[in-house]
């Protein structure tokens, strides 16, 4: 395990994959706890355990990257610009003011003004796609093709966010862009075959990650699985902060996992099956 900073937690492997865990952290700096209308508000709408359910990809020498840092404190999968990557939906921002239920997060008169969006920029964003640009650069001087795959969770009903019931398997290629059409379809096949339900490019196309890190001609293949919670964690009807998060058990995740595990062999397979780079050698990234 790579520390660059105490939050980033980076994990080098040898294989051509990169997992992204943009949302499971949820430590709010001292300094911030208490600006927030509750802490359990502010840590609720994390990608609960999903760090865990993917624990097996490293015996599969894939890289990880993960923030501890709570999205509430800023969400390293939006644009900084503050451009939405859902026009006309309700989405939350680079340093969100309200949960996915619209609720506020901060006291009155607390929440951040431009100058703490800058510095909370360049704290915890610019690092996080810093070490995720250092590790495409680096696997891409080993491997002619790699996957960047962003792991998220969501729970199965927002309104606000979405409508009805979110489908289990939601992957994101920003519409087809960010990876090669053969990656996208093995991905699609695989969870389609699972008999969980799934979706490809609904609701959530890909966030920032999937689409500032794609590169498909260049070999840099990005794509986003959202996964809704109740496919490997129970989901209470209400939540409060007696009851979510539900703990995450190996048995209660087991299904699921299978899937999961199946879903990063279709993604080492895509890379096997195109070896070769557009050039005769291998090119490496800039970053």
């Amino acid at each position: 395990m790579n520390q660059v900073h105490d939050w980033l937690q980076i994990h080098r492997g040898e294989a051509p994959l990169i997992i992204s865990f943009p949302h499971t952290g949820t430590d709010l700096p001292a300094e911030l706890e208490g600006q927030f209308v509750s802490p359990w508000l502010a840590r609720r709408d994390a990608d609960w355990h999903v760090h865990q359910l993917y624990d097996f990809v490293r015996a599969l020498g894939a890289t990880t990257v993960r923030t501890s840092i709570s999205r509430s404190v800023i969400d390293v999968n939006r644009d900084p610009s503050g451009v939405s990557l859902y026009p006309g939906q309700n989405t939350t921002g680079l340093c969100p003011v309200t949960t996915f239920d619209d609720q506020p997060l901060y006291r009155d008169g607390l929440t951040p003004d431009e100058k703490e969006i800058e510095r909370r920029t360049y704290t915890w964003f610019h690092p996080y796609h810093q070490a995720l640009d250092a590790e495409i650069a680096r696997l891409r001087a080993r491997h002619a093709h790699i996957v960047v795959y962003d792991a998220h969770s969501i729970r199965s009903h927002i309104p606000h966010l979405f409508d009805g019931e979110l489908p289990q398997f939601n992957i994101g290629t920003n519409s087809g862009t960010s990876c090669n059409p053969a990656l996208q379809t093995a991905v699609e096949a695989r969870c389609a075959a699972s008999g969980f339900s799934n979706v490809l490019n609904g609701r959530f196309k890909g966030g920032w990650i999937t689409r500032k890190h794609a590169d498909p001609h260049g070999g840099v293949h990005s794509i986003q699985m959202e996964l809704a919670c109740r496919g490997y964690m129970d989901e209470p009807a209400v939540t409060a902060p007696d009851t979510w998060p539900t703990p995450y058990t190996d048995a209660r995740a087991a299904a699921l996992q299978a899937v999961l595990r199946q879903v990063m062999d279709d993604c080492l397979h895509f890379t096997s099956a195109h070896p070769f780079a557009t050039s005769p050698h291998i090119p490496v990234r800039t970053v």
